[in-house]
């Protein structure tokens, strides 16, 4: 991909993406995980095709609301471990590197300048959380479950959920969840704010239907500036804590806690 010279929008066919499929259908626009093979989790390439179809949603006048989704039976796992151990384990220069990836798509989806619907089909584990609560609204079918499992896995939730679990679902909650790494069921996490909704998959749709309907009746420039207030406190707690985690997390790379923990999950789960 070449850099644009102006912050003109283009057809989504021409930007090359390959770990994402990204829609055009004014006023909509779909971005959808596309690594069902390993439930959507992200790796640095598909990091960086999420910031970029961001970025050009957000330079589109046409497109008004912004649907973020998952292909196959999750809705996104968070990063994939396999794809990077080799290469960041024990490596925090390489680490702090990926994160920077990781922290450039928040930073894309969440000043977006447009509403932004999460359509969760499926299970949102870890950064896959993070990345629904970085969306405005979000529609989750009711026999999915979402999850924390970093603090078994050798890494901090630092990526979103200690920083915004908290905001949306209260202290004690949003400590349950990181501290204990239960599934919290779909209904569940409605009951608790974590989502909009929880719907059977047959209306799914429906609802997403429903609210681009509405959303895109709405003033854009006052929508966007009424967003950027209810940023606020996710900002605050974004900025004041986000690259302190990614020098600490890089670093942490290092120990044989985070390493043996990455290990072992390798260890347990079959290639492919």
């Amino acid at each position: 991909m070449t850099e644009p010279e102006r912050p003109q929008p283009r057809p989504p066919d021409e930007l090359g993406f390959e770990r994402i499929v990204y829609e055009k259908a004014p006023p909509r626009a779909t971005i959808t995980l596309n690594r069902p093979e390993v439930l959507n989790a992200f790796d640095f390439r598909m990091l960086r095709e999420l910031a970029r179809a961001c970025e050009d949603a957000s330079w589109d006048d046409e497109i008004r609301v912004v649907v973020l989704t998952g292909a196959g039976r999750a809705f996104c796992v968070g990063a994939d471990l396999r794809s990077w151990a080799e290469e960041y384990l024990g490596n925090p220069g390489e680490y702090w590197k990926w994160f920077g990836a990781f922290k450039d798509a928040h930073d894309r989806l969440r000043e977006i300048g447009k509403p932004t619907v999460a359509r969760i089909q499926g299970i949102a584990v870890g950064g896959g959380n993070e990345l629904q609560m970085g969306c405005d609204l979000s529609v989750m079918v009711d026999d999915a479950f979402v999850r924390h499992v970093g603090l078994e896995h050798g890494s901090v939730p630092a990526g979103g959920a200690t920083q915004w679990l908290p905001i949306m679902i209260g202290d004690r909650r949003a400590r349950e969840m990181i501290l204990l790494c239960d599934e919290v069921p779909a209904a569940q996490a409605a009951e608790w704010g974590l989502v909009n909704r929880a719907v059977p998959p047959s209306e799914l749709d429906t609802v997403v239907d429903e609210w681009v309907e509405k959303l895109v009746r709405k003033l854009p420039e006052t929508t966007r500036y009424a967003k950027q207030q209810l940023n606020w406190w996710r900002d605050i707690s974004w900025h004041e804590t986000v690259n302190h985690a990614r020098d600490w997390l890089a670093l942490s790379m290092l120990g044989d806690e985070a390493q043996g923990a990455v290990k072992r999950f390798l260890d347990r789960k079959p290639s492919g």
